[in-house]
């Protein structure tokens, strides 16, 4: 099994990675990764998902249980007032704003979401563009209280991808390990296309155009984006000074690394 999959089957850890809700669909915990320096993630700390705005009373019931106390938003201000926020009112979470992208893709750049580097070059665009939401995001995580906390946004392996590579990476996590979590999302975006065809049956045709934008999670893509990470900053403790995140990621190390 590879290190994204092996998930200890016993009484103290989950059985499985990914967890089942009814209103979305790549819902998964960054729980059970080996670091370099010999430890490993906890479990039910950091989740990584895709919209959350459609859940169920059985999914906030399950959110509930699970102690969730911060949801993370990376959907533009558009996407989250037109497709819903977090149910705060239902289920009462430190729900933070932080848009990683001003826009979506356009329309003419989607044939283009299908090539490894071209898609790895956006990732390494929203670091540079987006540090300040990645700073916030790191800020808040390392925070205390914050666990267990979710970040999500429409799709869950872009700008969510980017955002769980760099905790990944920031808290020792090797390269390759990064890489398989980025392409657990593969599994999902059939279904994910499947349903933005049932909420938008108007507009069918246009949630198509969006396939190669969906569809496609390579792993080529995280690779390349690692090693432009590595190219430009020299190493991840360089690229978390420079985002300004040393302290926090200090603290989120304290709250989500364990003994192996």
């Amino acid at each position: 099994m590879s290190g994204a999959d092996a998930v200890p089957m016993n009484d103290a850890v989950p059985t499985a990675r990914a967890l089942d809700f009814d209103g979305c669909v790549n819902f998964r915990d960054l729980g059970g990764y080996p670091t370099r320096d010999g430890r490993r993630t906890r479990w039910r700390r950091l989740f990584r998902a895709d919209g959350l705005n459609k859940l169920t009373d059985a999914d906030q019931a399950q959110l509930i249980e699970l102690g969730v106390a911060t949801v993370i938003d990376l959907r533009t201000a558009d996407e989250a007032e037109h497709r819903g926020r977090f149910p705060v009112d239902r289920v009462p979470v430190r729900y933070v704003d932080l848009p990683l992208t001003d826009v979506l893709p356009a329309t003419e750049e989607l044939p283009e979401w299908s090539q490894a580097s071209y898609v790895a070059s956006r990732y390494a665009d929203m670091v540079a563009q987006g540090a300040p939401a990645l700073s916030g995001a790191f800020e808040v995580l390392g925070s205390s209280g914050s666990l267990p906390a979710v970040f999500h946004c429409s799709a869950g392996k872009d700008r969510t991808g980017v955002l769980s590579a760099l905790i990944l990476a920031f808290l020792g996590v090797p390269d390759e390990t990064i890489v398989e979590d980025y392409a657990l999302s593969a599994a999902a975006m059939g279904d994910l296309l499947d349903r933005l065809k049932a909420e938008y049956p108007d507009s069918v045709d246009q949630v198509e155009r969006y396939a190669p934008a969906i569809l496609q999670v390579l792993p080529e893509t995280m690779e390349e984006f690692l090693a432009s990470l590595r190219a430009r900053y020299g190493s991840y403790d360089a690229l978390a000074g420079s985002l300004g995140v040393t302290g926090s990621v200090e603290q989120l190390r304290d709250h989500v690394l364990g003994d192996a």
